[in-house]
């Protein structure tokens, strides 16, 4: 009799599972961006939303909510309902809050569930024109030959705008002054005006200004040149050894989300992001498609809440929230 209780009851949850695919989702759901609009987090998120919105048959709404380097909208997120009608799309930069902030009121790794890095992006050294600069080095010399009177502007507070040049400055010593906005499209027009003379930016939000003449990039962060801007040298080539900073911007169920629901918006992201179209949208911003399995994403989380924890430390930075 308890056997046959017990099959039931496997049965039953299994059964109630495959409802719950089948008819999810049932009305609108929404994307929290912690960013303001604009951003390099905007621009991958609106073209995937409207992806989803087809494939789901419900419409797929990003939600912008800027502040504090995006820990205002991962706060609000992780208190969201876990009926997977609310989903975080992040950034690396909440990685680099794990250890730079005291108190942080929520837990990446405990109030979130990995879902898959939509798009890796190079940070690129861009500074406004006005500037005679050619390359990183004579920026250097500059910066050294005048302590803190370069500014370099970041989307806020422990992103890699921020943390990139931190790095930059114990590896060479430089003093730059940091001027923190709320998120990269405040920042943007701040770089063009010459409110602030150079920025370590996502790619993402700096391709168009570059082509444009805007702004004159020196080097990208990574390892190999960008396809973009393919006559600009990478860090390495540039004569600073080791230094290597890659943006990516992913998306995170929120803890407790039926595993259907998961699934299914994991399947169909990755299905979104291979379509023609949107591998044009992503190459035209230098950016490689994501798409690794939640498993594997939720490793790569750990390794980077690691690797940044060690880059806030060396600097000595905490901020309190």
């Amino acid at each position: 009799m308890k056997f046959r209780f017990a099959v039931s009851t496997v049965l039953l949850a299994l059964s109630a599972g495959a409802a719950f695919a089948q008819s999810w989702p049932t009305k609108p759901v929404r994307i929290i961006n912690p960013f303001p609009p604009g951003g390099g987090t905007d621009a991958f998120a609106r073209p995937l939303a409207a992806k989803l919105t087809i494939a789901l048959g419900q419409t797929v709404l990003i939600e912008n909510q800027g502040g504090a380097g995006g820990t205002v909208g991962a706060t609000n997120a992780s208190k969201a309902l876990s009926d997977g009608y609310t989903w975080f799309m992040g950034a690396v930069h909440h990685t680099i809050a794990e250890t730079l902030y005291t108190k942080l009121p929520y837990s990446l790794e405990r109030d979130f569930v990995p879902l898959t890095v939509v798009a890796y992006v190079p940070n690129v050294v861009v500074v406004n024109p006005k500037h005679t600069f050619k390359n990183v080095k004579e920026l250097l010399d500059y910066a050294r030959a005048n302590p803190g009177k370069l500014n370099y502007g970041s989307a806020g507070n422990g992103t890699t705008h921020h943390l990139a040049v931190e790095q930059f400055k114990t590896l060479t010593g430089a003093q730059l002054t940091h001027v923190p906005y709320k998120g990269a499209g405040p920042l943007m027009p701040a770089l063009l005006g010459g409110e602030v003379d150079l920025a370590f930016d996502g790619m993402g939000t700096s391709a168009t200004q570059i082509k444009a003449g805007k702004l004159r990039p020196l080097a990208v962060t990574t390892k190999t040149r960008s396809p973009v801007i393919p006559d600009v040298p990478t860090m390495q080539e540039a004569g600073f050894s080791g230094y290597e900073v890659t943006t990516w911007y992913a998306l995170w169920a929120i803890k407790g989300t039926p595993k259907e629901a998961i699934d299914r918006m994991y399947a169909e992201t990755v299905k979104a992001m291979q379509q023609p179209d949107m591998k044009q949208i992503w190459d035209a911003q230098g950016a490689t498609i994501g798409g690794q399995t939640p498993a594997e994403f939720a490793k790569f989380v750990h390794s980077e809440i690691e690797k940044w924890g060690k880059v806030v430390r060396d600097a000595g930075i905490k901020i309190d929230l």
